[in-house]
């Protein structure tokens, strides 16, 4: 399992007193607010920053670090990914799962037949489940995230069991 979370990616400053614009990569941006401590990648570093202050702007987070105060300090962050530690997210309910735990689990039909492996999830637009993207080598497999098709998903055995219901093949 991975170590870290990548939760956003810095894009640009923002005025002369060391704010940078953040695009977040979570459903609830404000949930930024949440984290006293963030890490920034760069050059391959992770590098702790104090939140002193966070803003939003047109569905980004504007942040003030500790320690970066004008312009050309945080223009050295820029394109830079912030992180946080797997320890710092609150625990998920039971059956849910974190996208990034799931992708690359061998997915298997609950009649023991390899189907590929899970290559990306996305929402739909209605919001009412995920569609799992499994890579079966030809074309790939578009399966709902519902009960009645995934039906157990094992991430220390790197598996992912499903029902395929009528039509899903």
């Amino acid at each position: 399992m991975q170590e870290y979370f990548e939760i956003g990616q810095i894009v640009n400053t923002s005025g002369l007193k060391g704010l940078v614009k953040v695009n977040l990569f979570m459903d609830d941006i404000t949930k930024i607010e949440d984290f006293k401590k963030i890490l920034v990648e760069k050059n391959k570093e992770l590098i702790e920053y104090e939140i002193e202050e966070v803003k939003y702007h047109k569905n980004q987070a504007l942040i003030k670090f500790k320690g970066i105060d004008d312009i050309d300090k945080a223009e050295t962050l820029r394109n830079c990914y912030i992180k946080i530690h797997r320890n710092d997210e609150e625990e998920l309910p039971e059956d849910t799962y974190y996208i990034v735990d799931l992708i690359g689990l061998d997915v298997f039909s609950d009649e023991n037949e390899k189907l590929g492996k899970l290559k990306d999830v996305f929402s739909v637009p209605s919001g009412n489940h995920d569609i799992y993207v499994v890579e079966t080598g030809e074309k790939d497999l578009l399966l709902p995230a519902i009960g009645e098709v995934i039906k157990h998903i094992d991430i220390p055995n790197n598996k992912i069991i499903v029902h395929l219901i009528e039509g899903l093949r």
